[in-house]
């Protein structure tokens, strides 16, 4: 078992972070969407139909402020509102046409990205970053007494392909 001495780890997975986040939002200004936005359209793309509650939620971010986002991106024509044919106090969100064709764009941003930020790292390195980071979240997960860890795109098993 490793025992870390000091933050280093923990500052670098923010640097990392961030840095993602910088060289994304320069390479999709054409798009005149806010992070929050991007992350909502990403979010309801993974599983349509899901409520604002739910976005919520995955977003880590207050039901409130959500409303907010979904109620520009409804605007603007990227998001539709639709009642739960089962609840009808539940609105159930989905992507339209423009947004999908947008999200595949960002999609070819995001992959470029991810090229440039893995130049020069060995496959195998890559696949044994995926494994320990993966190892590192259940931990972090097993601490909130969670029975399953959520699994997002960025959680693939460890043969993944860069």
């Amino acid at each position: 078992m490793v025992k870390a001495t000091n933050s280093t780890f923990a500052y670098l997975c923010q640097d990392v972070t961030l840095q993602l986040r910088k060289h994304f939002d320069r390479r999709a200004t054409r798009f005149a969407l806010t992070r929050a936005q991007w992350r909502a359209l990403k979010t309801i793309r993974r599983a349509e139909g899901l409520s604002q509650i739910e976005l919520a939620d995955r977003l880590d971010m207050e039901p409130i402020p959500v409303g907010r986002v979904i109620d520009r991106l409804e605007k603007t024509g990227y998001v539709e509102r639709r009642a739960d044919p089962a609840d009808r106090r539940r609105w159930c969100l989905y992507l339209t046409a423009k947004a999908h064709a947008v999200v595949d764009e960002m999609e070819v941003i995001a992959g470029g990205l991810r090229d440039d930020a893995l130049r020069g790292i060995a496959q195998a390195d890559f696949d044994t970053l995926l494994r320990v980071l993966a190892q590192i979240k259940n931990n972090l997960v097993a601490l909130d007494g969670a029975t399953e860890p959520d699994r997002n795109d960025h959680d693939r098993p460890a043969t993944a392909t860069r």
